[in-house]
């Protein structure tokens, strides 16, 4: 972050003093200690981990900022892109690469309008003294809604190798059978170069009916990803109706059901798809909640620190913050911490092995977990 922290003292607030108001929590990893790290952040929505120790976050809103390790915000960095505030649409995620040191390369989602509507849309951009420069959209996933601003997804990130970003999208609720159309990008899971082309594996890259760019679909509103440290594996939560929210190990070319199968109900209290909850040529989540915890980031723990590769789950309706102990791909027996006291969104493992949780409030909050 040398040429970042060059411009950003001055924009920096001073740190806030929060350690008189620390709370110990119990958990089945033994006491943690919860702090209010950084506040003054506006529906904090996506977190980056930066090499430095710091952290790129994004405000639904539409704006991005730097903190510092010890959690001071920055003024809003320029060269944002331009977002639809609206509903559940805004700016939505931020990753950076394993390379980031180097390249300095960030990618963001954001609901963004277009010819015939909105949708999500994924841009790549440099981090540079002062903000953003060299901002590109990479993909749309499209085609545009022209009303309606929900379920935009949209999680981003790059592999472990480096390779490929992954980009969740939402069926946008409208039309819910855009999840399982193969010519829509709607309700998928999808994975591109670096560079943002069309990988030659991809299950259905050359097909005419068929988005090359689609690594699977059938999703409904999926706003967790990441990749577990002791598998390799791709796991994905994802938002159902009323229930049937859902954790999935992500497979390529796998149909995930959605809403042709579901476990959920509609909010009015009818069946979805006749009751139907899996079916032939549909792949089964590894767990699925009935009532709803309405799950959106998800983050592993390193695996040799205190939480042991657990994956983290941030909640919002119930809200708090959902822990599941992983024999490799299977999820355990969960325990919820900080129940029903603040709405989650995002989880992220800071450089000392904290967890951070950004909170979905008007005056959205960063949390620090760490052992008593």
């Amino acid at each position: 972050m040398k040429m970042l922290r060059r411009s950003l003292p001055l924009l920096l607030a001073p740190a806030l003093a929060r350690a008189q108001d620390a709370t110990t929590v119990r958990t089945g990893r033994g006491a943690v200690r919860v702090t209010e790290w950084a506040a003054g952040l506006s529906h904090p929505w996506g977190a980056a981990l930066l090499p430095d120790g710091g952290l790129l976050v994004t405000e639904r809103p539409g704006r991005l900022r730097y903190l510092s390790p010890d959690g001071r915000v920055s003024a809003p960095l320029q060269g944002v892109p331009p977002v639809v505030a609206e509903g559940q649409g805004g700016l939505l995620d931020v990753a950076v690469p394993p390379d980031f040191a180097r390249t300095r390369e960030v990618f963001l989602t954001a609901a963004t309008l277009v010819e015939g509507g909105a949708l999500t849309r994924l841009w790549r951009a440099r981090l540079g003294q002062a903000g953003l420069e060299a901002l590109t959209p990479v993909l749309d996933a499209a085609p545009a809604q022209a009303s309606g601003r929900l379920h935009y997804g949209s999680r981003v990130l790059v592999s472990p190798d480096n390779a490929h970003i992954f980009m969740t999208t939402g069926d946008r609720n409208q039309d819910r059978e855009r999840a399982q159309r193969l010519g829509d990008l709607a309700g998928k899971v999808i994975r591109l170069t670096r560079d943002g082309r069309i990988p030659a594996d991809n299950p259905f890259a050359g097909r005419q009916d068929a988005r090359g760019e689609v690594w699977t679909y059938g999703h409904r509103n999926p706003q967790g990803l990441a990749f577990n440290p002791a598998t390799g594996s791709l796991i994905l939560a994802e938002f159902g109706p009323r229930g049937g929210d859902e954790l999935n190990l992500i497979q390529p070319g796998r149909n995930y059901g959605w809403p042709l199968a579901t476990t959920g109900r509609e909010y009015w209290g009818g069946q979805i798809a006749g009751g139907r909850s899996t079916g032939r040529g549909f792949t089964d989540p590894l767990r699925h909640w009935t009532p709803s915890v309405s799950p959106s980031g998800i983050a592993f723990g390193p695996r040799d620190g205190f939480w042991r590769g657990d994956l983290f789950m941030a909640c919002l309706n119930p809200s708090g913050l959902l822990r599941l102990p992983m024999q490799g791909d299977a999820p355990g027996e969960e325990e919820r911490l900080l129940w029903n006291q603040v709405r989650m969104r995002q989880v992220v493992f800071a450089a000392d092995g904290a967890l951070l949780i950004l909170t979905d409030e008007s005056r959205g909050r960063i949390l620090r977990v760490a052992p008593a």
